[in-house]
């Protein structure tokens, strides 16, 4: 397999691993609904940091990601930040912001994507996939990249061309695409998902927020209704929108003649199934051999028009032709602007160079599933929310989005768009935008690092869930769920052959107290919720030895937090 060079490499090659856990701290008053770290989130923070964050909580969790990273074209005004221990790092956080000028702008670029990719292919699910969009500055190092960090090149799944006829390219070669370049955990496991999306029209129906099945018990009347509605919704189902005719059965034709000009083709009769004559031949013959033909009557692939008189078509049904993502998507990308002009009439310009929302879509209502986790930790204007909440208010999923972004718009803007989404913009034009699509999220900053050094002066002592994912994530390299923690009773969770638990309080002077102790009473009374299962126990002491424990058959484990950690007075 290739390797990608860059200088600064080897210093940021395990780099993700020294960045310290920083727990999510939320803000209630700047989110929409109950607090909730496993649903709907927005965090402000370096996405270096945040990613470590969500690692205790989402590690293997994450359905698809979808990013859009700097291009570093050389304009962007970016900066490299990380707080790598090398000299020649430093000297890099010295030469901020990155500019063309900047012999050293690739490796740079590469040495802010490798750690960061690498907690995204943490983050993701088996069955997980990565969408990042990139332009022709970065594509063959990210490509190379992945590659590497995947383990494998046979994970790329296809890179899509976006076509962006908004070019302004002063040179004579026309550049309008950039790229979205697709990569997979496991691509083997993707493809049966992936196909599952679109088994059947009545589910695309369901899928897009159609009721004819329920509502219509007429054939006729349903066919009638299934044709009326594609014809008025046809642009949204894309790649559909580029066939010029629907019949009442929602099959597409128009560019899949059978007939094929400038070849003589095959001649044979072809009875109209019910004028009982034969249709009307094409002028050329038709494309497909007699014996084609009759596999293609047989399975119901053949249109024919009203009378014999109309020349039959390839029938393409919409199931059949959904299971392809489009390798080009043509789209303005001043479609975008518009959309954040509808969302902030107050401001004359919200955001520079903003992706439309329905890229974004196209690409996630086929990577998803209706309890999808998307995450995009580039999250800029917030477009890949929008786009979700969208695609949830469509066909009624709980699709959860996590949003990542470090610059100070995160709040003003990108948090600020989210709410005006799910709430509505008053004096907004045009629907959904006046009364919103509804639904909650939360707000979070980054607290603290949990680092040993200040920990063990009690110079800082996390939370009770910060310390607690972060423990539970090493002892299990599995995320807690918060769903099943119980401060109280100091419990974290479970794997398959062990429970967790945590005997803590971020509270020094109890920590000194023979309350954060493990003892035998409590041992037994963690070990009586589940005797078929070993108990691992966090805890500042302990008052019962482990050969104790295991002359009285009780299948729990002490792990010592740092006996100085908290100071406590043993008198």
């Amino acid at each position: 397999m290739t390797e990608l060079n860059f200088k600064g490499k080897e210093f940021v090659y395990n780099h993700h691993l020294a960045v310290p856990f920083r727990p999510l701290v939320p803000h209630a008053e700047k989110g929409i609904g109950p607090v909730s770290l496993d649903g709907n989130l927005i965090i402000q923070g370096d996405n270096l940091h945040a990613l470590k964050a969500l690692l205790p909580l989402y590690a293997g969790k994450v359905d698809c990601i979808f990013i859009d990273p700097p291009y570093n074209t050389g304009n962007e005004g970016w900066s490299y930040n990380d707080n790598v221990n090398a000299p020649m790092i430093k000297e890099w956080l010295e030469a901020n912001p990155i500019g063309i000028e900047d012999g050293l702008r690739h490796d740079k670029w590469c040495a802010m994507m490798w750690p960061r990719l690498r907690l995204l292919f943490d983050l993701l699910s088996d069955t997980g996939v990565i969408f990042i969009c990139i332009d022709d500055n970065e594509l063959y190092n990210l490509r190379i990249m992945l590659d590497e960090i995947s383990g494998n090149p046979s994970h790329w799944v296809g890179t899509i061309i976006w076509k962006n006829v908004t070019d302004n390219n002063p040179t004579r070669i026309a550049v309008e695409h950039e790229y979205i370049v697709c990569f997979a955990k496991n691509k083997d496991s993707i493809e049966k998902i992936w196909k599952s999306h679109f088994s059947d029209v009545k589910d695309l129906l369901i899928r897009i927020g159609g009721d004819f099945i329920d509502k219509y018990h007429d054939q006729r009347e349903l066919q009638t209704a299934y044709t009326e509605w594609f014809r008025h919704h046809k642009s949204e189902l894309w790649p559909l929108d580029r066939y010029k005719y629907i019949d009442a059965d929602g099959v597409y034709t128009g560019s899949q003649s059978v007939h094929n000009p400038g070849r003589e083709g095959y001649r044979y009769d072809v009875v109209h199934p019910h004028t009982g004559e034969p249709c009307k031949q094409p002028l050329m013959g038709y494309r497909f051999p007699e014996e084609t033909m009759r596999d293609l009557l047989k399975a119901d692939k053949i249109l024919f028009g009203e009378n014999h008189e109309k020349i039959i078509e390839l029938k393409v049904y919409a199931k059949d032709f959904l299971d392809k993502l489009p390798s080009v998507i043509e789209l303005d990308g001043r479609t975008a602007a518009y959309e954040l002009r509808q969302l902030f009439p107050d401001r004359k310009k919200a955001f520079d160079n903003p992706k439309p929302t329905q890229l974004v879509e196209k690409i996630l209502s086929f990577a998803t599933t209706q309890n999808s986790v998307v995450l995009d930790s580039f999250a800029g204007s917030g477009t890949s929310a929008h786009a979700l909440m969208n695609l949830n208010a469509r066909d009624e999923g709980q699709r959860q989005f996590i949003l990542v972004e470090g610059e100070s718009y995160a709040d003003e803007l990108t948090r600020e768009r989210v709410a005006r989404v799910q709430t509505g913009v008053t004096g907004a034009e045009t629907e959904p935008y006046r009364s919103g699509l509804g639904g909650t999220f939360t707000y979070c900053t980054l607290g603290d690092p949990v680092e040993l050094d200040k920990v063990l002066s009690g110079e800082t002592l996390p939370p009770y869930a910060g310390l607690g994912a972060a423990l539970f994530h090493m002892a299990t390299n599995r995320a807690l769920d918060p769903a099943k923690v119980r401060e109280a009773d100091f419990y974290l969770g479970a794997t398959e052959g062990q429970h967790v638990w945590l005997i803590y309080k971020p509270d020094l002077e109890w920590l000194k107290t023979p309350a954060a102790a493990l003892t035998l009473s409590r041992a037994k009374a963690f070990a009586a919720t589940d005797f078929d299962k070993r108990h691992l126990v966090f805890a500042p002491a302990r008052y019962v030895s482990q050969k104790m424990l295991a002359e009285q058959n009780v299948p729990v484990e002490f792990v010592p937090l740092p006996f100085a950690l908290y100071r406590i007075d043993r008198s």
